[in-house]
């Protein structure tokens, strides 16, 4: 199957109600671009609120489904795309989650992801918000193809890439919210830059599939995102790479090229499953020492 996917690169205001105008503006953009999948960046509806710790922001919590979801779904329904819409999420007083809602393209409500690795860093307090994802990995199948959803943090991790691509997706979509602080100097921000499109390049390559990596752009409290978002094919090669600008990005996936990809390269034929039981475990301990 081939497919345009969109992705919408965006600043973020403090009022969610600008933040979700100004999205359906971009989704119709991108879909009068020939976008059949558009993504949208992590916490789009919100700044970044994760800098610090403070109970106000739970207010900015909605569940899912809910208002969001039906609002999308009918402008999903409209353009005839798949959307995947990344936001707060609450289940229960005290219980709330980073999620991602997939709708299809008639406008249905296909399910969540909830994230799975929750950061505590400067600048990323979100184990104080987010209670760790408990859906499991998944993949839904769209009117346009499988989708894989991750989020941010799941990016440095090659077993939830693994196990999202063998559940069978074509794509591997991580919305992102990632950026430099203001004590940060420009060569650090290279390195961590380089590491980022890195390891989710190398997902591509090692799954033979597209991945697409969403992120913000603004400066935000302490905070610069520095956007970057691109499309990787299975051989990680760049289809699409944005800049530091708000942007709508648009690349063409070919699904069908990845058979022929994992023919070339059969990394999951010659994976020795049998040999992968210690993955499972926290630390070897004992392994590497001397005595």
């Amino acid at each position: 199957m081939k497919t345009t996917v969109g992705m919408i690169q965006m600043s973020c205001d403090a009022d969610p109600q600008k933040n979700i105008a100004k999205a359906v503006d971009r989704i119709e953009q991108a879909a009068s671009e020939g976008s059949k999948i558009i993504l949208l960046q992590e916490l789009f509806a919100t700044l970044y609120f994760c800098q610090s710790e403070d109970e106000s922001f739970f207010d900015l919590s909605e569940p899912i489904p809910g208002p969001s979801t039906e609002k999308f779904s009918r402008v999903a329904k409209e353009y005839e795309v798949v959307l995947v819409l990344p936001y707060f999420e609450k289940r229960a007083p005290g219980l709330y989650y980073n999620s991602a809602a997939v709708i299809d393209a008639d406008g249905s409500y296909l399910g969540k992801y909830r994230k799975m690795h929750i950061p505590d860093d400067p600048g990323f307090y979100e184990k104080y918000y987010f209670t760790p994802g408990d859906l499991g990995y998944q993949v839904f199948k769209t009117k346009y193809g499988n989708v894989g959803v991750l989020i941010c943090w799941d990016q440095w991790y090659p077993e939830a890439a693994r196990i999202t691509a063998l559940k069978g997706a074509d794509l591997l979509v991580y919305p992102t919210a990632i950026g430099t602080l203001s004590t940060e100097s420009e060569e650090e921000k290279k390195r961590f830059t380089d590491a980022w499109i890195t390891i989710q390049r190398s997902h591509a390559v090692a799954n033979g599939c597209y991945v697409a990596s969403i992120n913000r752009v603004g400066t935000e409290g302490d905070l610069t995102f520095w956007g970057g978002s691109f499309v990787a094919g299975p051989f990680g090669e760049f289809l699409v790479q944005g800049d530091e600008q708000e942007q709508v990005l648009t690349a063409k996936c070919n699904f069908d090229s990845i058979e022929k990809q994992r023919r070339i390269w059969p990394f999951y034929r010659d994976r020795r499953i049998d040999s992968y039981g210690d993955i499972t475990e926290r630390y070897l301990d004992g392994y590497g020492d001397e005595n």
